[in-house]
């Protein structure tokens, strides 16, 4: 069921749009627009129907925080008011509002214009997804991971916690696919994405195809030492699928795994330490493959093997 969140300060007039919209949609009512600003960050909202004239901060600029917040910026917004003069209206729609709705309300009309903006609204969500997903493997692919490093980035500084880059490379890949030809390469890319996403299921993971053999990972909330242990079970999880390679250079499919912890400050770099995790990955490869070379919070290194 999708998600709306009436923020009025008016218990009147949210029970009277909550009892219209309830039978479609599960609604949460909050009645300042701090509060409202606080659960359209923390909960799954497809639609925001937003009152313009509240006590404190009024509708218009919790609009404006909602739409400076890369994780709230994308919510429809549909403005509810009494006042419908031009001027107002005209502020709302420059401002990021999708749509309004005045008082007293008309049942029909209400529904009409939730249902059309949801409906949109998950077009635009379904549309999004499948530009930023991998098609061969369903995971994240790099346009996604572009965004969503930085966001994470972000939200490390903000909380004060260990950030974790990890970049993830096929070994000998060139050779398979000379050996095995590319559908048999297309393959490994894909079971290869799946043993390594099993392991990256917590709301702080990301994973995602940075572009040919290679992934990439990002973590947040754990220290160097934990990180270390859990890239080792991927690495091994790879090994164990026990799919042939060439001989001449190895018996099974093997990855090579580098990365970096760090706490961010504020003043740092994120593409410093991408780089630092590039140059993990590198160290791994160069002595021998099929290993983890890690960077703690120190940039003292940690080897596997």
């Amino acid at each position: 069921m999708e998600k709306i969140l009436i923020v009025d300060d008016s218990i009147l007039q949210a029970a009277q749009l909550k009892a219209i919209l309830a039978d479609e949609y599960d609604v949460t009512v909050v009645q300042t627009a701090e509060e409202g600003l606080r659960y359209a960050g923390s909960g799954d909202f497809s639609l925001i129907l937003l009152d313009v004239v509240m006590p404190g901060m009024d509708g218009f600029t919790l609009l404006k925080k909602l739409q400076e917040e890369i994780i709230t910026q994308s919510i429809p917004v549909i403005l509810i008011t009494s006042l419908s003069d031009v001027q107002n209206e005209q502020k709302g729609l420059i401002i990021g509002a999708v749509d309004y709705i005045t008082k007293p309300f008309h049942e029909l009309i209400v529904k009409a214009r939730v249902n059309t903006h949801i409906k949109l609204y998950n077009y635009r969500m379904n549309a999004e997804m499948q530009s930023m997903t991998d098609q061969l493997t369903g995971i994240a692919n790099r346009r996604k991971y572009e965004r969503c490093s930085r966001e994470k980035w972000f939200e490390a500084v903000r909380l004060k916690v260990p950030f974790s880059i990890c970049m993830f490379d096929i070994d000998n890949f060139k050779k398979y696919n000379d050996t095995f030809g590319h559908p048999a390469g297309d393959r490994v890319i894909a079971a290869v994405a799946k043993a390594a996403s099993d392991h990256f299921r917590r709301s702080t993971d990301f994973f995602a195809r940075y572009g040919g053999e290679e992934f990439v990972a990002i973590s947040i909330g754990e220290s160097s030492e934990k990180m270390f242990g859990h890239l080792k079970k991927i690495r091994q999880a790879v090994e164990d699928l026990h799919i042939p390679h060439d001989p001449a250079v190895s018996e099974w499919v093997t990855i090579s795994i580098g990365g970096v912890t760090t706490v961010p400050a504020a003043d740092s770099a994120y593409d410093f330490y991408l780089q630092i995790a590039d140059t993990m990955l590198y160290d791994a490869k160069k002595n021998g493959r099929n290993r983890v070379v890690w960077a703690d919070e120190r940039m003292k290194q940690l080897w596997e093997k």
